[in-house]
């Protein structure tokens, strides 16, 4: 599968944005997955959905981030809320299917006042 990322810009602290990915197939069966890098570090996990519907985050960003998904539009949401500057970074979706991976091409978030 292909996997499309949009939805990052500039963004105040404190402000709100809405990621999306667009998957060019279904996302049956997939438990997808959002990561992201600030400059300078290491990829990191940020929240994943698995297929029946479970979530999971990370502790950075539990109770501000939100995962989910719309299978019908083959597309996986990351609403970021009360975002941080140290929320800046380049933000990938991922999907994994038994021993597949897939990325897409990452969005920039860029959180300054």
């Amino acid at each position: 599968v292909q996997l499309q990322a949009s939805g990052g810009g500039l963004v105040q602290p404190g402000g709100s944005l809405r990621l999306s990915c667009a998957v060019s197939g279904s996302i049956y069966n997939f438990y997808m997955s959002w990561y992201r890098q600030a400059p300078g570090k290491e990829r990191e996990w940020v929240a994943r959905i698995y297929g029946g519907g479970t979530t999971d985050y990370a502790e950075s960003v539990k109770g501000r981030f939100t995962i989910s998904r719309d299978r019908a539009k083959n597309t996986v949401y990351l609403q970021m809320n009360s975002l941080k500057p140290e929320d800046t970074a380049v933000y990938y979706c991922r999907a994994d299917r038994g021993m597949m991976t897939s990325w897409g091409q990452g969005t920039l978030v860029t959180v300054s006042s």
